[in-house]
């Protein structure tokens, strides 16, 4: 079939161009809107062969009088939608609103013609054909104007969505505005925030929520002991030193995970014996991983045992599950990569209880080490060690990610040297340093112009209700 396609601005226009091509007999077979354009689709009326008469003639009179072929019944919309758009009456048997775009197959009458029919007449698109149009049900009438319509549905709202976080950011702007002339104070305050490292959203969350008719000072100290409260440390080394057990030091790569192991080792040796420990590396990819771990286990004389997979790790458990403790140093991988899920997988299919520390970069911004522990929460973990806090300018980030997170603090480490840079975590020590760093980073505050933009930025990225759920104000 040779199908030809007319493309104008109106549909009068293209039905124009549809009759001096095709001519009066052509059959429309579609009519459709396409980026602002009408669109018809049509072929000559001599393309479709002509019903056969000697098939029509085995047909029973009523089913003769039922059936009207495809052709005519493309025929039939092409008539009224030729007449309508020439502003001509249409025959008047004809029912206008039956046909859509797309052809639509006539389906069975309820009563059989009045008078039998020898052949199906092949119809004209011609206004004094005279034809009984057989009705369509309401729901296949609206089938094809409702998937034309779900791309502009789609459209519509998607831009309703932009519209509406356009407004809350400005409606955000314009409030914080107010509250930073009518209360500097609060300004202040979360100047402060800002400064140490935590996100906007905390920062923004603790601001609406502090107490009216303080002062900086006394603001400053209420946010630090709201921060202290939702901080999770453990008390003492009791918890991993006395009652032991099996870790694995896990995180991406060169956040400090086999030195962290080493301390740890060597807090173990110092307290139980080299006997009652165990060391296990499944770093067999970065080269000179197992002979760092090596060194540090030859020093504190201490077996070191490499495994590559799911069914190394189980025998090495084992064959050691008579240690009081067994620490894992994991290969470093990359928050983005599937090997991430990998390891969380073979640590959690060791047939051992595995606890998971997760070393978290302090020198890392909120956003990365949101991504890290997401990629690394797997079925949960065990708690956290914040390392490289000597290289970290501010640190606020990585106890706003610890706070919103509910992962408990272990240890904090400040150095490389073995064991003394280790130190179990205090809360209100790293929340007081937080505070203080923030005087080396000066000329990174942000102006009083753009504080509002901030948190319009904050309140359309997180909403109240969902700060409520992380954050406890006692």
């Amino acid at each position: 079939m040779n199908v030809r396609k007319f493309t104008a601005n109106t549909s009068r226009e293209a039905l124009r161009l549809l009759r001096e091509a095709l001519g009066a007999d052509a059959v429309i077979l579609s009519n459709k809107t396409v980026n602002g354009r009408v669109e018809i689709l049509a072929m000559a009326d001599e393309a479709i062969p002509e019903y056969a008469p000697a098939e029509a003639a085995r047909r029973t009179a009523p089913d003769a009088a039922r059936f009207t072929p495809p052709a005519a019944a493309s025929r039939q919309a092409a008539a009224y939608r030729l007449d309508e758009e020439e502003g001509e009456a249409p025959a008047p048997a004809f029912r206008p609103g039956l046909f859509r775009a797309q052809p639509v197959f006539a389906t069975p009458a309820a009563e059989p013609a009045p008078a039998p029919v020898a052949a199906a007449p092949v119809m004209r698109a011609m206004p004094q054909v005279q034809t009984q149009a057989v009705p369509v049900a309401p729901a296949v009438q609206a089938a094809p104007q409702m998937m034309a319509g779900m791309p502009d549905m789609q459209s519509m709202m998607s831009e309703i969505r932009s519209m509406r976080s356009m407004l809350e950011s400005q409606l955000a702007e314009i409030s914080w505005s107010t509250t930073q002339q009518k209360q500097p104070q609060k300004a202040e305050v979360l100047r402060e925030m800002l400064a140490t490292g935590i996100s906007a959203t905390l920062a923004r969350f603790l601001v609406n929520k502090m107490p009216e008719g303080q002062n900086v000072q006394q603001g400053i100290e209420w946010v630090k002991s709201i921060l202290a409260r939702n901080l999770t440390t453990i008390s003492n080394e009791n918890e991993i030193l006395e009652k032991g057990g099996v870790y694995a030091i896990v995180g991406p790569t060169g956040v400090g995970k086999t030195t962290t192991t080493a301390k740890l080792a060597a807090r173990c040796v110092m307290r139980h014996g080299p006997s009652k420990l165990a060391l296990i590396t499944t770093d067999g990819y970065r080269i000179g991983g197992f002979e760092q771990l090596r060194i540090y286990g030859k020093i504190l004389g201490v077996m070191v045992h490499a495994v590559k997979d799911e069914t190394d790790l189980r025998i090495a458990l084992e064959e050691l599950k008579g240690k009081h403790t067994v620490l894992i140093d994991t290969v470093g991988v990359s928050q983005r990569d599937k090997m991430v899920t990998d390891q969380v997988a073979m640590l959690s299919a060791a047939g051992t209880d595995v606890k998971r520390l997760l070393c978290l970069n302090a020198t890392c911004t909120g956003e990365t080490l949101s991504e890290v522990v997401r990629a690394y929460q797997g079925g949960g973990l065990a708690g956290c060690i914040l390392t490289k806090l000597d290289e970290a300018a501010t640190i606020g980030g990585a106890l706003d990610i610890a706070i919103r997170q509910r992962l408990a603090l272990y240890y904090v480490a400040s150095g490389q040297r073995v064991p003394e840079d280790l130190h179990v975590a205090n809360k209100q020590y790293l929340i007081d340093r937080a505070f203080k760093l923030k005087r080396e980073t000066a000329a990174f505050r942000y102006l009083d112009e753009e504080l509002p933009l901030i948190m319009a930025g904050a309140t359309v990225a997180v909403q109240p209700r969902a700060m409520e759920r992380e954050v406890s104000l006692g």
